[in-house]
């Protein structure tokens, strides 16, 4: 259960920060502090850190870090097919796995999206969410790896994040050199019809991801 509340609280973290986040980081740093210290440890940081900040300049923090910087990019396949038409079915694979649960996404969002990867984890199926984090272990590394380069606040959340990924293995840290390397494709072709097919079943979910969580 660590492990689902660690993700929980990094999944509303790496959100556009606003006033809902604002009104829960008490809740947040209570939960944080009752985590054990390689999983509470960070998020406590960063949440602390948070605090410091105007809501104001931590969303610019925000926009400057995840919207500006092409290798802070929380959007999973941006690492592995870039923007690319196959990043299209990689975005068809992921929404028919929240379908096959019954997990609806709001219109907005992109199943890819590390935030919403770590919520289904957490709160709706942790086995096929492990495989979904395990299977994307390489370019989470490597967007901890950005944050720390560019002095983020949100390096420390990644830092939880990767303490709840299962195991590393050889393969995974080849992958993860390899991406370095290269960075994400280049190719830019805008969204192919197959993210439209994808996301078209989805509905807003209209309940924020912490209902049973921390009530």
């Amino acid at each position: 259960m660590n492990k689902e509340i660690a993700r929980v609280i990094s999944s509303f973290a790496l959100l556009y920060p606003g006033d809902e986040f604002i009104a829960k980081r008490p809740e947040l740093l209570a939960l944080a502090r009752s985590l054990p210290a390689n999983l509470g440890g960070p998020l406590v940081q960063f949440l602390e850190a948070s605090e410091s900040l105007p809501l104001n300049r931590l969303q610019e923090h925000y926009v400057e870090t995840f919207d500006m910087r092409r290798k802070c990019s929380l959007f999973l396949t941006s690492w592995t097919h870039g923007d690319t038409r196959n990043r299209g079915m990689a975005l068809v694979y992921f929404a028919e796995i929240y379908k096959r649960f019954g997990i609806k996404l709001e219109s907005t969002e992109l199943p890819d999206h590390l935030s919403v990867v770590l919520e289904f984890a957490a709160l709706h199926n942790p086995k096929e969410g492990d495989l979904l984090l395990g299977e994307h272990q390489a370019p989470i590394l490597l967007i901890r790896d950005s944050l720390a380069k560019a002095r983020s606040i949100y390096v420390n959340v990644l830092d939880a994040v990767i303490a709840s990924l299962p195991a590393m293995t050889d393969e995974i840290l080849a992958r993860a050199e390899a991406l370095a390397i290269t960075g994400p494709p280049k190719e830019f072709v805008g969204l192919s019809g197959a993210v439209s097919v994808a996301l078209e079943p989805f509905s807003s979910r209209g309940n924020s991801i912490f209902e049973g969580a921390i009530q």
